[in-house]
């Protein structure tokens, strides 16, 4: 298998770029501020080349694998983009979730963008301004779409993304900070939700959630990003810690859609929260994980063995990689 080619977005030294797996590296952010934050990157399914990055100055983008960057003038402009959604079987169609809390729509591959209908709370003590934290497609409905805000809940889209409806009750806090959703068997869904205290669960559409009372079992309460395996839907990768940023996390993985867990055996302590993972639908079974202060582990084989990569950088909110 080729080395592939991954790209780090970090919080004061822009991006960084590996092409050969992680050996070496070098800044790849001509044409932004080179020390501006990258709390969002993904690259487009079907082209390679092409790449978003949310920054605290908008939306770019790049189309030749990351040499060179545009910013996406418009409405996004001077606004912190803290997730970024391309639809997959429509992949003209981006969203950006933005800080104060905000989507914006482009259904013309990123060239205009709107604001979405959605009357997120803006603001609260503690973040001062509530954010947008992940996005996420709905693979049983594809003009479904779901969105977590820190500090506002879960927020549904029936429209591809042009409104926006808050719903659910129950959750272990309206603290957000990933999504994922669980086809199952006989045609329903599974949602699944991190916190900062708990992970949590629905399994009637968003409506009602249990938390899952993760402190009986995980070293730390505190969860963060959630990940699934392309193709296999109910493999769910979370990460947590002891706090963000905290001084030590761990990974996990779950392969019945959120049930049950397995700590992953990574090579070293993490030197924080495992912020978040990333994957390709190339290649499904590598995956990368990291921690947001600046470690990032790699497994060729869907999470069952780990190399901790030599780079550390300061501060990671964001990872993409291409084969």
């Amino acid at each position: 298998m080729n080395e592939p080619t991954i790209h780090v977005g970090t919080v004061g030294e822009g991006i960084w770029r590996s092409g050969d797996g992680g050996a070496t590296w070098r800044r790849a952010c001509d044409g932004m501020f080179v020390e501006c934050d990258v709390r969002a990157l993904v690259a487009h399914p079907h082209d390679a080349g092409t790449l978003f990055a949310g920054t605290n100055e908008g939306v770019y983008r790049s189309g030749d694998g990351g040499d060179n960057w545009t910013r996406l003038e418009g409405p996004l402009d001077g606004l912190i983009t803290w997730s970024l959604l391309i639809v997959s079987h429509r992949p003209e169609v981006i969203l950006a979730g933005t800080r104060p809390a905000g989507i914006f729509r482009s259904s013309d591959g990123g060239r205009n963008w709107r604001r979405a209908d959605a009357n997120m709370a803006q603001g609260c003590a503690g973040i001062i301004f509530n954010r947008v934290t992940t996005l996420r497609a709905d693979p049983l409905d594809q003009d479904r779409l779901w969105a977590g805000v820190e500090v506002d809940g879960v927020w549904r889209s029936r429209d591809l993304g042009e409104s926006w409806t808050k719903i659910g009750r129950g959750l272990s806090s309206a603290d957000i900070h990933g999504l994922a959703i669980v086809p199952l068997a006989d045609g329903r869904r599974r949602l699944a939700a991190t916190t900062n205290n708990d992970f949590n669960l629905s399994h009637d559409d968003g409506a009602t959630w249990e938390p899952q009372r993760v402190e009986e079992r995980f070293d730390h309460a505190y969860c963060r990003g959630l990940a699934q395996r392309p193709g296999r839907p109910e493999t769910l990768f979370l990460g947590n810690g002891d706090g963000p940023p905290g001084g030590t996390g761990a990974a996990w993985r779950s392969d019945d859609g959120g049930l049950a867990w397995k700590r992953l055996a990574l090579p070293a302590i993490p030197n924080s929260t495992i912020w978040d993972f990333a994957f390709h639908p190339a290649a499904p079974e590598r995956v990368y994980a990291y921690s947001v202060s600046g470690q990032v582990y790699h497994s060729p084989d869907g999470g069952d063995r780990w190399e901790k990569l030599p780079r550390e950088f300061g501060e990671i909110r964001s990872l993409a990689w291409t084969p």
